[in-house]
Order: structure tokens, then C-alpha cells, then sequence
């Protein structure tokens, strides 16, 4: 008995510890991401000017940048400024637009692993896919949020990309709320429709992102709507809305690799009026594939060019699939940047069930690139997205993955650039302020050693981000990145990870679902 009750007494020690551990590192303060110091006229001498709308190259050219805007553009040696001017040499460099990420997924603790690496890796604007019902959320970040952010960023508190856009939460039915949130959230009646549009109104929202399961009924009613509110629709196609009609109900961008096989394959009605269209899905992944009907998907993408609708492949995502059993893809140097229990909840069990079925997924990847570049081809405005922070998509790296896997499906070099620099900017409404690099607009700027427009994977060789009127040097680059790399290695940063998984309601709902 003295052996069990000491057994007992060592158990309990140990309880009692671990729960001051974890209740220790709940409350340890995150460090301050240091901002570094603006500048408030800065001179890059003898630079190389990628001219995004051409793609041609304006060599040796001197750019004056005046409390963050570019104020002149002249031939090197021919401007003239005070000494007081802080001033870097770009003999020899390329000078280019800052990248959009348009579709990423922000959290409370985004500061901290997602927003150094978008600055390291030449990131500076992202529109983010999610956000919140009516109450704060321990999981997803919501407008207040992202807004906060924005000023912050603004005033030199903080480093953080612009969130270009606002999204609401997920609107999928029913099953995607929780109980005790008001009903309108679930959709299923007409009525709920104007509740909905004017709570994300006041929540200084832009668009509502659909999702699968979204009533048809709601749908087509959001649709004709949001307009009126100063929204529109962006996300997933409706599962029961055929995606010629979702084009005609002027949804602006439509997300993921998959939009057309959904489509143009022969069971595509009865996937799209069965309640049980998840089984058809999986017992059609290779009829989506194999009798991939090319006419019909051609037809939808001449719809997608003549009504201006945008789509955002997020290629990174079936990419997971399709490489689950390569060594090289998996052992990947950028999982130190990701907390270890995301891996080990979330990503780990991704790598299991993709690497049962990994021929399939290997199709599907394939077809993804084949017909983003038939899209391309049609005039489908494509734009660059990554869908941060899903399986082995890496804030900020998979960016540049992403470019040169449009290159892969077809893009040049120049229009591949183009997805995450003017047609975004476009998308936005911001094409007077952002996208390009020309007098006048914000100065967002990536110093690169090579050149991009000779090999796409040039836009990893980053020597500098001018953001905000501050020049983050290599070295600052660097200590972003080391920065999200100690933390996502801490205790006390995974701590925070798994209490704010499992204390979301919004993500409990979804991962019981």
C-alpha cells in the first residue's frame, strides 16, 4: 500500500505541475516583433525596374520614395537630394512590386507566425478567406482584428502586411454554427439574408465567403443582395449551384483547384443535386479526372473571362496530395516556422490519409495545372493564393512555390508575377494605389539580387522589402524569420496553439463535421 500511495503522490505531483506549466505558458506575454525605423525620404540609387505591365526592364534607374509613395523615378545620376536622405545602393539589383497573397487564413496569434514571414518573403498585402460570427473567436481573427492590425501596421506598431479586404465567417448552413449564435449566421430562410449582410455591414466587411453546403435558395438571395450592402461573394462554389449560374450571380473569385472538375465531368448533376454528394465525390475522383469534359469547361471558362470572374487555384493545396510520399517535399526546411502540435494535431494525420490514396491525388494535380493553364488561355484572370495555413503551406515561402507552379501550368514569367501584383490591385479596386512600381502609388517594394523575369524562382533572392516606409535589410529579413522559427519551437507558443484549437467553438464545429 505505502508503494501505491506513493505512486499516487508522484501522479498527482506531476498533474499539479504539468497544469502550472500550462497554465504558466497560457499567460506568457509574446514577445514584441520589432519595428524597425521609418524613414521618412529614402533613395535607391542605380536600380534595375521591373515594369510590371510589360515586363520590361528599365535599367539603372534612381527611385525617390517620400513618406511611403514613390515621389520620382529618374535615369541614375540625374536626381538630386539632400544629404539627409536615406539612401541604399541597388547596383546590380532588381527592384519590383511587393506580393499579394489572396487567400490566406489569419489568427490571434498570426502577429507572430504568419506576419514576420509575409515581410521576409517580400509579402506585403493579403486578402484573408475567414473570419468571425458575433463573438470573438480563440481560433480565427475577424475584421475588428485585421483592421486593428492594419492601423497598427500603419503607425509603426507593429509588422504585418495590409489585409486588403475583409471577409465574414464561412457561410455554409447550418452545421458550420454553433449553438447560442443568432440564427441568421445558419441561413436557411430567405429573412435571414438582410440580418446577415447588415451585421457584417457594421463589422466594416467586404465580402461574404461562401462554402460548400450553403442553401441554394440563401445563395442565389446573397447574391442579388450583398451589392446593395457595398459586398460581394467570394470562396468556394456552391455544392448545389452549378457554377455557370454562380458566374451569372456575379460571384467575384471562386478558390481552389477543383472548381471546374466539379463540373465538367459526366455525373456532375447528380453531385450537385444529391444530399449525399460527398460519396459521389470520393467514388468519382477518377471519372473527374479521366472524362474531364473539355468543351463543356472551356464554355465556362469564356463565361469567367466576359463577366471579369477571378479564380484563385491555390495550387499548394492539391500539391499536399500528390507529394505525400516524397521524402524530399515532406522534409520540407520550412516546417521550423510551424508550430509543433499544428504537425503533430493537424498535419501529420494530412500526410496519412494523402499518402493512402497518392495515384489519385497525383491526377487530380496534374489536371489542376493542365487546366489552369487552358483558363489562363481563355482569359480567365487568375490570381496568386496560397490558403495559409493549411497542410505544408508555409506563410510567405509558399508564395514563391506558388508563382513558379503557374509558370508549370503555362503562365510566362511576367503573367505569373502579374497574379500577385496588378491583378489583385485590380480586384481590389486598388490598381491607382498598389501593383506596379510607377510615381505616384504606395511604395510596396521587393529588392531582389536576380532577375525574375529570366527565371520566376528569382523572386526567392529577396536583398531588402521596402514596406510602410521602412527598409527592412537582409538582416532584418533574417531576424523576422528566426523570430517565428523560436517561437514556433517554444512550449509555450504550442500551448497557446492547441488551447486556442480546442476552446474555438467554430473549429469544433467544423472538425466534428
Amino acid at each position: 500500500m505505502k508503494i501505491v500511495r506513493r505512486i499516487l503522490r508522484i501522479l498527482l505531483g506531476l498533474l499539479l505541475l504539468l497544469t502550472v506549466l500550462i497554465t504558466t505558458a497560457l499567460h506568457w506575454p509574446l514577445p514584441d516583433v520589432e519595428v524597425p525605423e521609418r524613414h521618412g525620404s529614402l533613395l535607391i540609387r542605380s536600380i534595375h525596374i521591373i515594369d510590371i505591365r510589360s515586363g520590361e526592364v528599365w535599367n539603372d534607374q534612381d527611385i525617390l520614395i517620400e513618406k511611403n509613395r514613390i515621389a520620382e523615378i529618374r535615369r541614375a545620376g540625374q536626381m538630386e537630394v539632400s544629404d539627409t536622405v536615406f539612401t541604399l545602393e541597388g547596383e546590380g539589383k532588381y527592384l519590383m512590386p511587393g506580393l499579394w497573397d489572396m487567400h490566406t487564413h489569419s489568427s490571434p496569434y498570426s502577429p507572430w507566425l504568419h506576419h514576420p514571414l509575409y515581410i521576409a518573403n517580400g509579402v506585403t498585402g493579403v486578402r484573408d478567406m475567414s473570419g468571425q460570427l458575433n463573438k470573438p473567436d480563440n481560433y480565427w481573427s475577424g475584421s475588428k482584428e485585421r483592421l486593428q492590425w492594419n492601423e497598427q501596421m500603419a503607425a509603426d506598431k507593429r509588422v504585418a502586411p495590409r489585409y486588403v479586404l475583409q471577409s465574414s465567417f464561412q457561410i455554409n448552413g447550418a452545421a458550420s454554427v454553433p449553438t447560442g449564435y443568432p440564427e441568421f449566421f445558419k441561413v436557411q430562410h430567405e429573412e435571414d439574408i438582410p440580418l446577415l449582410l447588415d451585421y457584417y455591414r457594421k463589422e466594416q466587411v467586404d465580402f461574404i465567403k461562401v462554402y460548400f453546403e450553403i442553401p441554394p435558395q440563401s445563395y442565389r438571395k446573397l447574391a442579388q443582395d450583398a451589392p446593395r450592402y457595398g459586398m460581394h461573394l467570394a470562396g468556394h462554389k456552391p455544392m448545389f449551384v452549378s457554377l455557370e449560374e454562380a458566374i451569372n450571380l456575379g460571384q467575384r473569385s471562386f478558390e481552389h483547384a477543383r472548381v471546374f472538375m466539379y463540373e465538367c465531368f459526366p455525373k456532375a448533376e447528380a453531385l450537385r443535386n444529391s444530399p449525399q454528394w460527398e460519396e459521389i465525390y470520393r467514388a468519382s475522383r477518377t471519372s473527374m479526372v479521366n472524362d474531364f469534359d473539355t468543351v463543356k469547361a472551356g464554355q465556362l471558362m469564356d463565361l469567367m473571362r466576359i463577366k471579369n470572374t477571378h479564380w484563385t487555384p491555390t495550387l499548394q493545396t492539391v500539391k499536399m496530395g500528390a507529394f505525400a510520399n516524397d521524402e524530399d517535399f515532406l522534409q520540407s526546411p520550412y516546417l521550423q516556422y510551424v508550430p509543433a502540435m499544428r504537425q503533430t494535431l493537424w498535419w501529420n494525420p494530412d500526410r496519412s490519409r494523402y499518402s493512402q490514396g497518392n495515384q489519385v491525388d497525383k491526377d487530380f494535380y496534374e489536371a489542376a495545372q493542365q487546366q489552369v493553364g487552358m483558363a489562363h488561355k481563355k482569359g480567365v484572370p487568375i490570381m496568386m493564393g496560397t490558403d495559409v495555413p493549411d497542410t505544408y503551406v508555409f506563410a510567405g515561402f509558399s508564395v514563391h512555390a506558388e508563382l513558379k507552379d503557374l509558370t508549370d501550368c503555362g503562365l510566362s514569367n511576367l503573367e505569373a508575377l502579374q497574379t500577385a501584383t496588378l491583378v489583385p490591385a485590380k480586384y481590389c479596386g486598388l490598381a491607382h494605389e498598389y501593383g506596379s512600381v510607377e510615381r505616384g502609388k504606395v511604395a510596396d517594394l521587393i529588392i531582389l539580387d536576380k532577375n525574375p523575369m529570366e527565371n520566376i524562382e528569382n523572386t526567392r533572392s529577396i536583398q531588402g522589402v521596402v514596406f510602410n516606409g521602412i527598409y527592412y535589410s537582409p538582416q532584418k529579413l533574417e531576424n523576422l524569420k528566426k523570430t517565428t522559427a523560436s517561437l514556433a519551437r517554444s512550449f509555450h507558443m504550442n500551448v497557446k496553439f492547441v488551447y486556442s484549437l480546442l476552446s474555438s467553438p467554430l473549429m469544433r464545429r467544423q472538425l466534428a463535421d
